[in-house]
């Protein structure tokens, strides 16, 4: 499985990814080297949102249509 997800960052921003493992990629989030550098910098986060997908490609194309949404309508698919 693959999953798309919503973190929201210590400074109130919200980042998108997309992951195999969602349980270790949040923790690489909030404490590996390796983690995303935005997130490294704004951390600690927590998962607000998750979608679970057959493939990789599927999830990519939900990530970046995350990204592409405001930040209101990012809070709208989160409260969903």
């Amino acid at each position: 499985m693959y999953y798309a997800y919503i973190l929201r960052c210590a400074d109130d921003t919200l980042y998108c990814g997309c992951t195999n493992d969602l349980k270790k990629r949040l923790h690489m989030h909030n404490h590996a080297k390796a983690g995303a550098k935005y997130t490294k910098a704004r951390r600690p986060v927590l998962l607000v949102h998750s979608e679970r997908f057959g493939t990789l490609a599927r999830a990519r194309a939900r990530e970046a249509a995350l990204k592409r949404l405001t930040r209101v309508q990012k809070w709208a698919v989160i409260r969903a």
